[in-house]
Formats: structure tokens, sequence, C-alpha cells
């Protein structure tokens, strides 16, 4: 091939790769409209989600939905955003069959994640329905499933409950959903009863009134509701009392265990400057049993 020849083909080339640019340029200046709005569309509807998580979350925060949900909701409204953003970009370019491939393998996808994280999801689903039906708070004391504790925090997939013997517990939000639950402080108030057990032949009546009297006396026992006493029933040995009182749930200085302890032994101190005898037989699920001051 001659030098002349060689030049006439190079010339060729670069002619028909400035033509092919040429036409490619002509189609993308074609495009660039339908681009340009696609791309204020989709940026639209991202700004839309971003506005609109701002402004769930100024709504929620004025409730008593815990943190955690704040974000979570956040973060969803502006995945299910930029999700409805990408999907109407591709149909306003033109690519509407890659669009209706991404929202049916999105949704195959969730299927196939579903089945393989079953446990996990339904604990997100049990939380996100908690959410809006919450039936308890941060440091309420609340018993689900034999387990009772304080708690601690609220998470989306489960709920942080320190028992009374400091055993930090992770329920999932599923038990929590699914299971019947206990909060004993929903309105700041808990009840906490003993029995005892006098002899037959001494006054019940006075019993009763004596361990009212010092109930009301007894520091953490609310004055309303009024503590309160009763016959719960008659054993061949012994006459059995029960007294109820009420505590504040949310005095963490007189929790109920201490609360009830430091009330038994004020009954158990004047019961005995009073004369009565007490059964060593009292056995409940509340009770202490309580020896006559003679030790027998």
């Amino acid at each position: 091939m001659t030098a002349s020849a060689y030049t006439d083909s190079t010339i060729s080339m670069f002619g028909i790769l400035a033509e092919s640019f040429a036409a490619e340029l002509e189609l993308f200046l074609e495009f660039l409209p339908r681009l340009t709005v696609a791309l204020l569309v989709a940026a639209a509807i991202y700004l839309f989600g971003i506005l609109l998580s701002k402004g769930v979350i100024q709504i929620l925060r004025r409730s008593s939905m815990p943190e955690t949900y704040h974000a979570f909701f956040k973060k969803l409204i502006k995945g299910i955003a930029l999700f409805f953003g990408i999907i109407i970009f591709l149909n306003l370019i033109g690519y509407s069959t890659l669009a209706a491939s991404l929202v049916a393998g999105g949704g195959l996808t969730a299927v196939m994640l579903g089945f393989a994280f079953k446990d996990i999801g339904e604990n997100f689903l049990a939380g996100f329905f908690l959410a809006f039906s919450r039936p308890f708070n941060t440091n309420d004391v609340i018993e689900t499933g034999g387990i009772t504790g304080q708690v601690k925090s609220i998470q989306l997939r489960h709920s942080h409950i320190r028992t009374s013997d400091g055993c930090d517990v992770f329920i999932p939000s599923a038990q929590l959903f699914t299971k019947p639950l206990h909060n004993y402080t929903l309105d700041g108030l808990r009840r906490g009863s003993f029995t005892v057990g006098i002899d037959y032949a001494d006054d019940a009546e006075k019993a009763i009134s004596l361990l009212v009297d010092v109930a009301k006396t007894t520091r953490g026992v609310l004055k309303s509701p009024a503590a309160g006493a009763s016959i719960k029933g008659f054993t061949p040995d012994f006459v059995e009392i029960q007294l109820f009182f009420w505590i504040s749930s949310k005095d963490q200085e007189n929790s109920l265990g201490r609360v009830r302890t430091k009330l038994m032994n004020s009954c158990r101190l004047k019961l005995i400057e009073e004369g009565f005898t007490f059964s060593s037989d009292v056995s409940t699920a509340v009770d202490v049993r309580m020896k006559d001051k003679t030790g027998e």
C-alpha cells in the first residue's frame, strides 16, 4: 500500500468516526430534554421524601415514641422515595422494561429474604406495629413470658429488660407483640400484698385495724389509693389476714420489695407488741412466715 492510499484510508476512517460521533451527539441532544426532565422529577420525588421524613419526625417527637423508631421511619420514608424516584426516572427515559424488572425483582427478593430470615422479619414487623400501639415505655416495669424487669431501651427488633437480680434480657419484639404482657407502671401505681396468720382466739378486726394503721405510716406506701386488709380465709389452725397496699412505680428509692419488707417487719413488731399469736404455717405466693413471740 502506497503512502497516498494509506493517508486516504486514515482520512476515511476518521470521517466515519466523526459522522458516528455527530449522529450520536444529535441523538443525545434530542434525548437531553427527556433526561433533564427525568432527573428533575426523580430529584423532586427524593426531595419530597426528605421533607416528608422531617415532618414525620417532628410529629413523632411530640409523641412518646422512642428515638430508635424516629431513625427507622426517617430511613424508611427516604428509602421508599428513592426507590420510586429511580422507577419513575427509568420510565421517563424509556427504560420501562428495566423499571418493571426492578419492581418484580424487588418483590421476588423480598419474598426470598422473608423466607430466609423469617424470625428476623417477624421481629421487625412486630416492632413496626408496636411503634404505633406500644403498651409500655422506657423505665416501665413489665412482665412477659415469665420475665419481669424494668425496660431500659426499646429497639425495633427487641427490647432491653433488666430484671431485679441485675440480669439483662433482650426480649424479641414478636414475643412482646404476640404474648400477654403485664405493665405494672402504666398508671404509675403498683399494688403489693402479704398474708399473716393469727390465732382463732385473737381479735381479727383489731388485727386488721392495726395492719392498716401501720401501712398508713410506712414510708413508700401511698395514702391514695388507701391500704386495706381483710380476712382471706380459715385454716384448721389459724385465721388468714391479707393486707393490700399501693406504691408509686416511679419511685426508684422505694421499690415494691423494699417497701413490702419494711411494712411486713413493722406489722410483725406491732402485732407482737399488741400480744397477737402468729402461726408459722402461713404459705402463699406473697407471704412471709411469722412465728409467735415464744419462738414456737
